[in-house]
């Protein structure tokens, strides 16, 4: 359960007001817990025992486990840690993408999300109108839209293919498009996950560049990569995420170090750039 009983509380169980002492997330004692069952097929002995029917098993995955952590406006946090740390859980449960099982999380201002290729797209219909689509979820009105439409546009490089549906596009088509149009709606808050490791190093370089321009004291910007030398150089705080919680927070080039040391990972171009 959410600890928070606010009336401003969203759907998803986040609380949103104006900034509040220069923080712009607040996250206390969150977990998050998913159930899944697994059926287990029986061998040919046991099938014919129990008349072919399998068994069904819950498995519990504890993503996040007692997340305390605040957010200030001015920061670019870097988020990393090992496939599995919950780095992309907690990106969703900030966002209200998924409710937490347990703590309260605050967000103090708009927020834009760039979590996956694609989410919130729909493939059938045009670049175009997924631009409105993308934008309307952020919080655009379609008036806004219509005077951002030629930045965003001319931001992704999609040239004519704008007026094709994605479902036709390349995965760094889908990139572009997506990190363009987050990236132009200049919230309070923008959460980029992996977002960054997708496209052709030119348009990867251009994104950074924009990540970098993002930087300002009355915004806050939260990026997730497995990509080291993008973390230490975009982000001046970074905390690492293992089994669900936080091992360290810190300076980027010390946390890192600390991470890829638990890792034993020794510092090197494969390891300092998308794995």
């Amino acid at each position: 359960m959410i600890s928070l009983s606010d009336s401003s509380l969203d759907a998803h169980g986040i609380h949103h007001e104006h900034p509040k002492n220069g923080i712009a997330v607040s996250i206390t004692h969150v977990g998050l817990t998913y159930t899944t069952s697994i059926e287990k097929r029986p061998t040919l002995k046991k099938r014919l025992t129990s008349l072919g029917r399998g068994r069904k098993y819950t498995r519990v995955v504890k993503a996040l486990n007692d997340v305390s952590l605040d957010v200030h406006y001015g920061t670019v946090l870097g988020v990393i840690g090992s496939n599995g740390a919950g780095k992309s859980s907690l990106m969703r449960v900030i966002s209200g993408i998924v409710p937490p099982s347990q703590g309260r999380v605050e967000v103090y201002g708009s927020v834009s999300t760039l979590l996956a290729l694609g989410v919130g797209f729909n493939p059938s219909l045009t670049g175009r109108a997924n631009v409105y689509l993308g934008g309307l979820a952020a919080g655009m009105t379609r008036a806004q839209i219509d005077r951002q439409f030629d930045e965003i546009a001319d931001f992704s490089e999609l040239g004519d293919a704008i007026d094709v549906p994605m479902r036709t596009y390349s995965s760094g088509m889908f990139a572009r498009l997506a990190f363009s149009v987050a990236a132009t709606v200049k919230p309070d808050i923008l959460i980029v996950d992996e977002a960054l490791s997708t496209g052709d190093a030119k348009f990867k370089e251009k994104s950074l560049n924009r990540i970098k321009e993002l930087r300002t004291d009355d915004r806050a910007l939260i990026l997730v990569s497995h990509a080291m030398a993008t973390i230490a150089d975009v982000c001046n705080e970074v905390v690492w995420l293992h089994k669900g919680a936080v091992m360290m927070r810190g300076e980027p080039t010390a946390t890192i170090k600390a991470y890829q040391d638990f890792m034993q990972v020794r510092k090197s171009a494969a390891s300092d750039e998308d794995v």
